[in-house]
């Protein structure tokens, strides 16, 4: 039984010192398994499933791994952020935390719960004998991936399934690779400086997505199936720069955690009329289009940076008529006052 995710093994004399861990995991592989020569039986002996389980914590610059005895060694489990993909494992001997992070927070469930029967010693089911991991094993549970040409970009072979990070730049893509819309995990997706000329609604099943860059495509319109999907509760950034986009459907204003908007060298005539529906806009870029005029909702947003330079405004055939009332001087707030409150 096998989990990726990030590790750190702290001591827990470092507080008793007044010493702080450094507090950053690394990438590891953390297996339930048996030590070695566990799985040779003597003579008139029978097995004991999990008897001996151990914890094996693997890492790129440590293959073969650092072991920990299971069976009643485990002083406590700390599971409160479980649904985040993190828990501790306190050990008795040695006294270390061992603080899993990153983890699939389904996996990380269930991983626990083989712990909690290796620590008493009944762990039904067979496990494997301590070995130490190969480099390719650990490609498969890699989580950032970085192409930027054509001819490094995997035709024969799947995407890690663990991605967080995926970036396939000027790869010439004309459309979006079906194969990435299985990585479940992914937060960051690249697809920049491709020819993609239409996005499919199901990236919208990518329920984890918060950065999305399309940037130099071929983009001429952004799907409403899209904006209703549940990327309305993930989404954070989007850059649809360089593109052919004439329109944005009234849909769009349903991303409403969008922060980070980039719309800049498109064929935009107006924005969608509902923008100030993205109540968490705070940076948005809309240079070089054809903007005409601004919608009246426009001035509901809260942004903190933005770029319109090099459209058409239209000139309005009447400009509002302002009227600014100059405060009064702290002397002639005095004077005013007494003669409000002056008798008779």
């Amino acid at each position: 039984m096998r989990l990726p995710c990030e590790v750190e093994v702290r001591s827990c004399h470092l507080p008793t010192l007044g010493l702080k861990s450094r507090g950053k995991g690394v990438r590891a592989v953390v297996s339930l398994c048996q030590p070695p020569g566990r799985n040779e039986l003597q003579p008139g002996t029978s097995r004991e499933p999990g008897g001996h389980a151990c914890l094996l914590v693997s890492t790129m610059k440590d293959k073969q791994g650092t072991r920990y005895k299971l069976r009643e060694n485990i002083e406590q489990l700390f599971t409160k952020f479980m649904d985040e993909g993190k828990a501790t494992v306190r050990l008795k001997e040695p006294p270390v935390d061992i603080c899993l992070s990153k983890a699939n927070p389904g996996n990380l469930k269930t991983f626990l719960s083989a712990m909690r029967l290796a620590h008493r010693g009944c762990v039904n089911t067979p496990l494997s004998t301590v070995k130490p991991l190969k480099t390719s094993e650990f490609e498969k549970y890699k989580i950032k991936m970085v192409i930027t040409s054509k001819k490094d970009y995997p035709l024969s072979k799947n995407f890690p399934y663990y991605l967080e990070h995926l970036q396939a730049s000027y790869c010439s893509l004309t459309q979006v690779d079906m194969r990435m819309l299985c990585l479940k995990n992914l937060t960051k997706l690249d697809l920049s400086h491709n020819c993609i000329k239409k996005l499919p609604a199901t990236i919208g099943d990518l329920v984890h997505l918060q950065e999305l860059k399309l940037n130099d495509n071929q983009l001429e319109a952004f799907s409403v199936p899209l904006c209703k999907s549940t990327l309305q509760k993930s989404l954070k950034s989007l850059d649809l720069s360089k593109n052919k986009i004439k329109a944005l459907p009234i849909q769009f204003c349903q991303f409403r955690e969008l922060t980070n908007l980039n719309l800049n060298d498109n064929k935009l005539i107006h924005l969608p009329f509902k923008i100030g529906q993205l109540t968490n806009l705070r940076f948005l870029s809309a240079a070089r289009n054809k903007l005409r005029n601004l919608p009246c909702e426009f001035k509901m947003l809260s942004l903190e940076y933005l770029d319109l330079f090099g459209n058409t405004f239209e000139k309005p055939e009447v400009l509002p008529i302002i009227k600014l009332q100059v405060p009064l001087t702290l002397l002639e707030s005095c004077e005013q006052a007494v003669l409000s409150y002056s008798p008779g």
